[in-house]
C-alpha cells in the first residue's frame, strides 16, 4: 500500500471546515490564507480521486470520503491535543490558577462555555472568576488579585502586560418593532440626538456607542442604565429607549422578533475583546490553550464574531 500523505494540519482543516460552514471560515479560524485551504483540500482529493464534500452546499455536505476522514479526526485529533498537554505536565509541571475579570457585562454569555471547555481539558487548573464587574481588570493584574483581564481595548502604553487577541463583533443599535427608526437602513449619530440611550452603568468611554459614534458627534442623549441584558431590551421592547449591544449577544432575541436591530453608521460599528494578562502567566501552555479553546468556541457557535 503507498504511503500516506494525511497528516494532523489536514484533519484540522476538515474538522474546521465542518464546524465554521464554510470555506471563508474555516480559513480564519485557522489562521490560514483560503487559497492554502483550499490547496489542501484539493491535495486530498487529487489522492483519492473523489471530492470530500459539495461545493455548493452550505453548510457543506461531506461525501462518503469526506465523512471518513472526519470520523478518523474525530477520532485522532483528541488524542493527539492529549497527548501534547500531557507533555508540557511532565515537562513544565501540573497546576495552576486562573482568576478572570471581566470588564463587559455580556462576557458571561461566551466566557462560561469556554471555561466549561477548558476545564475538562486542564482539570488540574483551578478556574474562576473574579467577583463583581471592573471598570480596570488591568488593574487587578497588577494588584495581584486576577490572572486574566477580559478587555475590549489593547492600551500600549500599559507596561508589563500581554493582550492576547480573541474576537472581533459587530455592535447593533436596538429599536422597538414599531420604532420610526426601524424605516432607516442603518442609523447616525443624530438618529440618537432625541432617544434615550439604555446601557449598562459603566463609565462612557467603556461604550463604544458613545466612544465611537456619539462623543465624536457632539451628541449626547441622555441615558438609563441597567445591570441586566434581559431588563435593557424589554425596555427597549416597551419603547422606554434605544440600545446599542454586541450581534451576538441579542441574536436569540432577534430570531424571536423581540425586537430589531439597525447597523450603526453605513460601515457598522465593531468591537472587539482581548485577555490580558502578565508576561510570566503568557508562557503557561494552559494560558494559551485557554485563549485558543476561547477563540475557537466563541467563532463556532457566536454570531457575527470574527477572530482578529
Amino acid at each position: 500500500m503507498n504511503q500516506s500523505i494525511l497528516e494532523v494540519r489536514h484533519l484540522r482543516t476538515l474538522v474546521a471546515l465542518r464546524d465554521s460552514g464554510s470555506l471563508v471560515r474555516a480559513a480564519q479560524l485557522l489562521n490560514l490564507t483560503q487559497s492554502a485551504l483550499s490547496h489542501q483540500i484539493k491535495l486530498l482529493e487529487d489522492r483519492y480521486g473523489q471530492p470530500l464534500f459539495e461545493r455548493k452546499s452550505v453548510p457543506p455536505q461531506f461525501t462518503a470520503v469526506g465523512e471518513r476522514l472526519l470520523a478518523l479526526a474525530d477520532a485522532m485529533l483528541p488524542q493527539v491535543e492529549g497527548a501534547e498537554r500531557d507533555i508540557a505536565r511532565l515537562v513544565l509541571g501540573q497546576g495552576g490558577q486562573m482568576r478572570i475579570a471581566v470588564e463587559c457585562h455580556t462576557c458571561f454569555d461566551w466566557l462560561m462555555p469556554a471555561m466549561d471547555a477548558f476545564r475538562t481539558r486542564w482539570p488540574e487548573v483551578e478556574l474562576d472568576i473574579v467577583s463583581g464587574f471592573h471598570a480596570d481588570p488591568v488593574g487587578l493584574l497588577h494588584q495581584g488579585r486576577a490572572d486574566v483581564a477580559i478587555v475590549s481595548e489593547v492600551d500600549a502604553d500599559e507596561a508589563g502586560v500581554d493582550y492576547h487577541a480573541l474576537f472581533g463583533f459587530e455592535i447593533r443599535a436596538l429599536l422597538a418593532n414599531t420604532h420610526p427608526l426601524v424605516a432607516r437602513p442603518h442609523l447616525v449619530a443624530q438618529d440618537f440626538a432625541d432617544q434615550t440611550i439604555i446601557t449598562y452603568p459603566v463609565p462612557d468611554e467603556m461604550l463604544d456607542l458613545i466612544r465611537q459614534v456619539l462623543e465624536p458627534a457632539g451628541v449626547r442623549p441622555p441615558r438609563r442604565t441597567t445591570e441586566l441584558t434581559v431588563a435593557m431590551l424589554q425596555l427597549v421592547a416597551s419603547g422606554r429607549g434605544v440600545a446599542a449591544l454586541p450581534l451576538w449577544a441579542v441574536q436569540s432575541y432577534l430570531d424571536r422578533g423581540y425586537v430589531t436591530a439597525r447597523p450603526i453608521g453605513a460601515r457598522g460599528v465593531r468591537g472587539e475583546l482581548h485577555a490580558a494578562c502578565l508576561p510570566s502567566l503568557s508562557a503557561k501552555p494552559y494560558l494559551q490553550d485557554f485563549v485558543q479553546v476561547t477563540r475557537e468556541t466563541s467563532f463556532v457557535t457566536l454570531k457575527g464574531v470574527e477572530l482578529l
